[in-house]
């Protein structure tokens, strides 16, 4: 980490609040700071599970360039995600996985055709509730009584 600890804070964008404790970082600081380092670490196989859903298109950006210099470099990405498009550019082999039982393994573009005529892309969205919220902060946060 000390040797990568420049190109670490340079790709997440959080060098103005590096010497601010972790804990106090918003959501999106501590993904493209966990993100950075997972990424910059040269790790064999890169797990990412939904990173494009959060931040701005910049740096989403900047993640789909990542994990396409990590594949390039002969290294295995694993990326898990809803968002069709950013599969079929990232990949070219995909797993489509319903309820935890591998149900198709194809090139991409077969995958996702197969996943969006199944209707799966609609089993993978979630309606929050002012009380799934309220849950979480308890969980997040155990020494606050609301939020």
């Amino acid at each position: 980490i000390n040797r990568k600890f420049d190109e670490i804070v340079e790709f997440s964008e959080v060098a103005d609040f590096i010497d601010t404790p972790v804990k106090r970082y918003s959501s999106g600081m501590y993904l493209r700071l966990a993100f950075a380092v997972a990424a910059h670490l040269e790790p064999e196989i890169l797990v990412v599970d939904e990173v494009l859903a959060v931040g701005d298109a910049e740096f989403q950006r900047k993640c789909i360039g990542k994990m396409s210099d990590v594949s390039k470099e002969g290294r295995t990405v694993l990326f898990v995600s809803h968002n069709m498009s950013a599969i079929l550019r990232l990949t070219d082999e995909s797993l489509v996985i319903d309820h935890g039982k591998l149900i198709k393994r194809a090139k991409s573009s077969e995958a996702v055709d197969f996943y969006l005529s199944r209707g799966l892309s609609q089993e993978g969205q979630r309606q929050w509730t002012v009380n799934d919220y309220q849950a979480i902060a308890r969980i997040s946060y155990p020494n606050r009584s609301s939020c």
